[in-house]
């Protein structure tokens, strides 16, 4: 298993490309938190709120969803970064199975 960090312009985004990412059936789940966030945009710090979306799929998927970010992200330089889970309950992983096409 896999997680994939993506950052979003807010959280109404960050569900619509949720949405479409489990409708695809390339992702199990995904989660979606508010955070705030500092960084340089055109020069200038800048402060605001983004939204988290967190990924739960397979590694084999992974190509999968960068393409579909690159595709549907609003961000022109989305972050799109996979975290591997090194354990994972019997449980889980045979429900992720049942939910992403091969």
């Amino acid at each position: 298993m896999v997680f994939i960090y993506t950052v979003c312009e807010n959280i109404a985004q960050a569900k619509e490309l949720g949405r479409k990412i489990i409708k695809a059936r390339v992702a199990a789940c995904v989660n979606i938190w508010p955070i705030e966030s500092i960084y340089f945009w055109e020069g200038k710090l800048t402060e605001g709120q983004e939204a988290v979306l967190l990924i739960k799929t397979n590694e084999q998927k992974f190509a999968d969803i960068e393409s579909f970010l690159k595709k549907y992200h609003t961000y022109s330089t989305p972050i799109i970064a996979s975290i591997n889970a090194d354990r994972l309950n019997r449980e889980y992983k045979e429900w992720m199975s049942t939910r992403i096409t091969k």
